[in-house]
């Protein structure tokens, strides 16, 4: 029972799902701090403007507050940032890790390949000479290698 639910938490994207979320909203805060208590400021000095007036632009009358869009922008590309960098990373490298100690698995024979098979070796038995049967199976097993490469 245990050992499903182990599975079921160390499958990759579970894990990075329940730890962007968490961090995520815990982080969020510090960025935001960071942003509007630093950032927004250095924003208002170099356009010259001081208060809440200096991000924004009028147009017949309604303003547009274009220093809060670049505080969300850099809001979101700090805690992105900051989410891969500290845990998405150092997660896939040790995933890398664990996996490098194992041998991939063979796959089994498609369908295709099996048929393609089941065929060669019909051929074969109905030439019933070694010969015959080796054209037919040299360009058939040529096939086979063909469709079992892995793609380049």
């Amino acid at each position: 029972m245990f050992q499903g639910f182990k599975d079921f938490i160390m499958r990759g994207n579970v894990i990075d799902l329940a730890v962007g979320v968490v961090i995520g909203a815990a982080f969020t805060t510090v960025v935001t701090t960071l942003t509007s208590g630093f950032l927004k400021p250095l924003i208002q000095l170099i356009t010259g403007g001081s208060g809440v007036s200096a991000g924004t632009f009028k147009v017949r009358g309604v303003p547009f507050d274009y220093a809060s869009f670049i505080n969300a922008v850099i809001t979101f590309l700090l805690t992105a940032a900051v989410l891969y960098f500290l845990v998405v990373y150092p997660l896939n490298k040790l995933a890398e890790r664990r996996k490098r100690g194992q041998e991939p698995e063979s796959k089994a024979p498609s369908d295709e390949v099996r048929l393609l098979t089941e065929i060669r070796d019909a051929l074969m038995a109905q030439a019933g000479t070694p010969a015959q049967g080796q054209v037919y199976g040299s360009a058939v097993d040529e096939v086979l290698q063909r469709r079992q490469e892995p793609p380049r």
